[in-house]
């Protein structure tokens, strides 16, 4: 089902603007988010091809199936929470049987870990764009032999620059693995080519060292020390940083580039957004979805403060917000038979 033919078909129950313009955070570059609730008709919702959200290919544009939406709501879950606080002057459309949805209903101590602890986890989060967007990797990945050195007299070289000094070939070498050493081996040298050594590694794709069968009455020529343990942990970097790559949003990537904050600003304006909205539940039993925060927030996104900072303001409205959970009279949770009872009652007038 399209967005289109759920219009086309009366099956609306709420639409909203939703996100930056409605938290009073929109700049010229703001996207227009739209959310909203629909239902499915009778026989599509007691059939098998439920839907429980539709979207635009941008997800700009989201619409919940209203059991889907309650189920959310009963949960606390922010984005979902606060579009039952929209201003009215961002309220688009809302069916009469909406009224009965009420967020009085759906008020809990379960708003301290989704708005507060998810915004703590984000935080956290924000600090590790740093080494991506400061610390870029080499589009070649590395190969095992850059992780591996040499053991000579009381010093350890390179494994490459050994070679090179030594006019010899990493594939005619030999290798065998020495007892209770780990990652060192005994490296013997084959400059005729006739007795089968494997080489250190069979390809430059290998993730681990070969060993060869080598005769008892060979000599010793060095000692290799691989490091494999790192060599994992850049291949799994390398391949994180370049999913990254692929996958970022290049005018916030900008954005956290053109100041030394490092943190993506953006996403950080947003988690304190959270953070003071979860304070203001807890202060008034209600959500303020228009910020009156709006110029420090905007700082925040334009990067004038350092992540040290943010932090520390992070931390203090954490501990206000454990503070007022505390002491506050809104129930542990939503009552999920009244809000069931009220899915019910809503779905049996919708079908007549």
């Amino acid at each position: 089902m399209t967005i289109e033919e759920m219009k086309k078909r009366g099956l609306l129950l709420f639409e909203c603007i939703s996100g930056s313009r409605a938290y009073g955070l929109a700049t010229p570059d703001s996207d227009t988010d739209i959310r909203g609730v629909f239902y499915l008709p009778k026989e599509q919702f007691f059939g098998l091809n439920y839907i429980s959200q539709i979207s635009n290919e941008t997800n700009d544009i989201v619409y919940y199936e209203l059991g889907r939406f309650m189920e959310l709501l009963s949960k606390s879950n922010p984005s979902i929470l606060e579009l039952l606080a929209t201003p009215k002057e961002f309220i688009l459309y809302k069916h009469p049987l909406m009224e009965k949805v009420k967020l009085s209903d759906f008020l809990s101590k379960l708003a301290k870990d989704a708005f507060a602890g998810y915004a703590m986890t984000q935080i956290k989060k924000a600090k590790g764009l740093n080494k991506k967007v400061f610390n870029p990797i080499d589009k070649k990945r590395k190969e095992l032999l850059d992780f591996c050195y040499v053991l000579e007299a009381d010093q350890t070289v390179h494994l490459k620059t050994w070679l090179m000094a030594h006019s010899k070939q990493q594939n005619a070498c030999g290798l065998v693995k020495m007892n209770h050493a780990k990652d060192v081996y005994a490296l013997f040298y084959d400059a005729v080519g006739d007795k089968g050594y494997k080489g250190i590694v069979r390809s430059a794709q290998a993730n681990q060292v070969s060993v060869s069968s080598i005769s008892k009455d060979e000599e010793i020529l060095a000692y290799l020390l691989c490091k494999e343990d790192e060599y994992s942990i850049h291949c799994k970097q390398h391949k994180e940083y370049w999913d990254w790559v692929e996958k970022r949003n290049d005018a916030r990537y900008q954005n956290t580039i053109s100041h030394t904050g490092g943190y993506d600003s953006k996403n950080m304006m947003h988690t304190i957004r959270l953070m003071l909205t979860a304070k203001a539940i807890f202060e008034w039993n209600t959500i303020q979805v228009w910020t009156p925060h709006r110029e420090e927030l905007l700082k925040i996104k334009a990067g004038d403060y350092s992540y040290e900072e943010l932090l520390e303001k992070v931390t203090q409205l954490n501990e206000e917000i454990e503070a007022l959970e505390a002491h506050s009279d809104l129930p542990d949770q939503p009552d999920i038979a009244f809000v069931e009872k009220m899915l019910v009652e809503m779905r049996m007038e919708l079908y007549g």
